[in-house]
């Protein structure tokens, strides 16, 4: 048991060839809404019983912290596309990528958006990444992504740098250029 918990991916830790993968979570400060309506709930059928008030209780707390996890999309970048809850997108017609969080991600979310962009946001992350679109057809310039970790998935969005068959590489061995063959 030990050794499978050694080598256990870490949570957030990108799995089946994914460059980065999230779940975007509520913030421990959502996650406070659980225990209060439970609690609310609780305290409406005490005059019921103890059993009301447990029945209540575990039934309204499950069902809060279920419908917070269901409501935290999922963000998955691999090889070939980017993945934000439900939509897809290829990466050959994504453009740049940049990470924002604190007043930059405000401004990204409000003043600087246009009204045609793809968006997934969820009110508890605070960061964001905008991708931009590179497909000229597309009506959707850029799409904006939340996440609690901006400079991470930007960073997975950036192209791989790669040479290429025609670019230069270092000059083969063999005579000069201009030398006469040798016999």
């Amino acid at each position: 048991m030990g050794r499978a918990r050694e080598h256990a991916a870490a949570p957030d830790a990108p799995a089946g060839g994914a460059l980065f993968r999230e779940r975007v979570l509520p913030s421990p400060g959502a996650w406070l809404a659980v225990p209060a309506l439970a609690a609310l709930s609780g305290l409406a059928v005490a005059p019921v019983g103890t059993a009301a008030v447990v029945a209540a209780v575990l039934g309204v707390g499950g069902l809060v912290a279920l419908l917070l996890v269901r409501a935290s999309p999922l963000v998955v970048v691999t090889a070939g596309e980017l993945r934000a809850g439900r939509a897809r997108v290829p990466r050959s017609v994504l453009g740049p990528a940049s990470g924002y969080d604190g007043e930059d991600a405000r401004r990204q979310r409000g003043p600087a958006l246009d009204a045609r962009a793809f968006l997934l946001m969820r009110g508890w992350a605070d960061g964001v990444v905008r991708v931009e679109v590179a497909d000229p057809g597309d009506p959707t310039p850029y799409w904006l992504v939340s996440t609690h970790r901006p400079e991470a998935l930007a960073r997975a969005l950036q192209p791989e740098v790669r040479p290429t068959e025609t670019s230069p590489g270092p000059p083969a061995p063999g005579p000069a250029p201009g030398a006469p063959p040798s016999a």
